[in-house]
């Protein structure tokens, strides 16, 4: 077979979702479910708030040990999880393809378009800023949510990282606030994903096929032709 032959074969395989990335969204999923409706277990054990309580058919874990066992097995699987998946993003280039670049004035023209109604998501292969900054944001809310969950479970051990955010409560309140962060964003994209279905069915058969240009950020090609990717960044645009 020729070497245009190998290179059409291949742009005809090639989908906006990698198979590696589906696994890895979908095993995310799970373990926030599970981290999240343990974490509010452990919470009503011992409430930073006192007018926040949350029920009990919307948490893990019949007793607070219960939920901290679940919440150990989430963040595990979260956390591995986790590492993989920025692994494949920054090894394969398919952050800095998909989130980057990202301008100011790109989010403030987003916003606008958004609020009149005129945001198009008929190309799931572009990113618009919105989606960037909230990827972005997300990302690392999940490094800091793993990093003071550390510190909560093992004070000691990671007493120089505890040192850091200040004293054990602020740190059980940052980690609150990051898993509030975390549910805020899963809500906006379920929704999205409600309003915009093609993007769910995408995230579960890979989505469409893609074309030369965009063959490389699918594939992970860091060597990809720099002229799609700049096409495509002119197009979010």
């Amino acid at each position: 077979m020729s070497t245009e032959a190998l290179k059409s074969t291949a742009f005809g395989r090639a989908r906006l979702h990698p198979l590696p990335l589906r696994v890895m969204h979908w095993i995310n999923a799970v373990a926030v479910f599970i981290m999240v409706g343990s974490g509010w277990r452990i919470y009503n054990d011992d409430v930073l708030f006192g007018w926040l309580h949350f029920p009990d058919s919307l948490v893990i874990g019949k007793f607070a040990q219960y939920g901290l066992q679940w919440h150990f097995f989430g963040m595990w699987i979260f956390a591995l999880n986790g590492l993989a998946y920025l692994t494949y993003g920054l090894f394969s280039g398919r952050f800095r393809q998909k989130l980057f670049p990202i301008s100011p004035a790109e989010i403030q023209a987003t916003v606008t378009d958004a609020l009149r109604l005129r945001l198009s998501h008929e190309d799931l292969t572009v990113y618009n800023a919105v989606q960037k900054t909230l990827y972005l944001g997300v990302i690392l809310v999940g490094i800091l949510i793993v990093i003071t969950g550390l510190c909560l479970w093992k004070p000691v051990q990671f007493s120089e990282v505890a040192d850091l955010f200040g004293n054990f409560q602020t740190i059980r309140l940052i980690h609150f606030l990051c898993m509030s962060a975390i549910v805020a964003f899963v809500a906006v994209h379920v929704t999205l994903a409600l309003l915009v279905p093609q993007s769910l069915v995408a995230m579960i058969t890979g989505g469409p096929v893609l074309n030369e240009k965009h063959v490389g950020t699918a594939e992970g090609d860091v060597g990809a032709p720099a002229v799609g990717r700049n096409r495509s960044a002119a197009q979010t645009g």
